[in-house]
């Protein structure tokens, strides 16, 4: 196996479990180098926090694509996370053609939205510019509230495979590849991934855990990014990320007071163990 190197772009939150903080250890977790681009720094997530501090790294980033290219660096896969303005969009777009290696995986999670509404700070505008990034994609891995705002889909709480499908070839049809849904759930108790790749549909289904953490789609996101540079199909990383997802989720629930984020770091030898099966 070839040592590979990949390049994450989102945000760092120091503290609270999510985006760069998660990426970076199961990326290379997974045997994965991970080079990193911050888009902004946060002293925590906004997600419970209040009073964090936000510094915005937008205008950094063309000067370190910059000096990436004028020393040669480039990357066999790029990962994108939360970006936090149409302007962000526009220069990762420039970087995935400026640092890429010759046959490189572009992989974007289009963390904008959940639970039928955008993340704050977002509108529609935003969701456009995010489909034209996902275009760039050879895979993407929205949620149901993410392909919704990005095909102008009304959002359903209830849903079958039909509507599915319908999200599918609406995100197919605006240019996108190969696409990784997830948190898609079809009966009550159960939720999973849905992986249609080169026209072909496949489901992997698991128990549904009646607690939630923040950040979670980022350890599903890192997981399957790292498990794909590892050699896996993309079925194979979608279970090993919705596992390992599910497990840190598990391990959570059996902490006091472990509100702000998924402890993803107790089940990192379970992910091992699932990339070596």
């Amino acid at each position: 196996m070839s040592y590979k190197k990949l390049l994450t772009i989102q945000d760092i939150s120091c503290v609270g479990q999510c985006s760069m903080t998660v990426a970076l250890p199961i990326v290379s977790a997974c045997g994965v180098e991970c080079a990193i681009l911050p888009s902004a720094v946060l002293s925590t997530h906004t997600g419970g926090f209040t009073g964090f501090t936000f510094r915005d790294l937008t205008e950094d980033l063309p000067g370190i694509k910059d000096h990436w290219v004028k020393e040669g660096i480039s990357f066999d896969a790029i990962y994108t996370g939360y970006l936090g303005s149409t302007k962000q969009i526009g220069y990762v777009a420039d970087i995935f053609s400026a640092v890429s290696k010759e046959g490189s995986l572009k992989i974007v999670d289009p963390a904008m939205a959940d639970n039928g509404k955008l993340y704050y700070g977002f509108d529609d505008v935003y969701a456009k510019e995010m489909l034209s990034l996902c275009r760039n994609a050879d895979y993407i891995l929205p949620n149901i509230t993410e392909a919704c705002f990005m095909t102008d889909t009304e959002y359903k709480e209830t849903y079958d495979r039909a509507y599915v499908d319908s999200l599918i070839k609406k995100l197919t049809d605006a240019g996108c590849k190969n696409i990784i849904f997830t948190g898609i759930s079809y009966e009550e108790g159960k939720t999973g991934v849905v992986v249609f790749e080169n026209g072909e549909y496949s489901y992997y289904e698991h128990e549904k855990l009646k607690n939630s953490c923040h950040g979670t789609g980022d350890i599903f996101a890192s997981a399957f990014s790292g498990a794909l540079l590892r050699g896996k199909t993309a079925y194979e990383a979608a279970k090993i990320a919705a596992d390992y997802t599910y497990l840190a989720i598990k391990y959570t629930a059996t902490l006091d007071n472990h509100w702000y984020g998924a402890a993803f770091e107790p089940v990192i030898p379970d992910l091992l163990r699932m990339l070596s099966e």
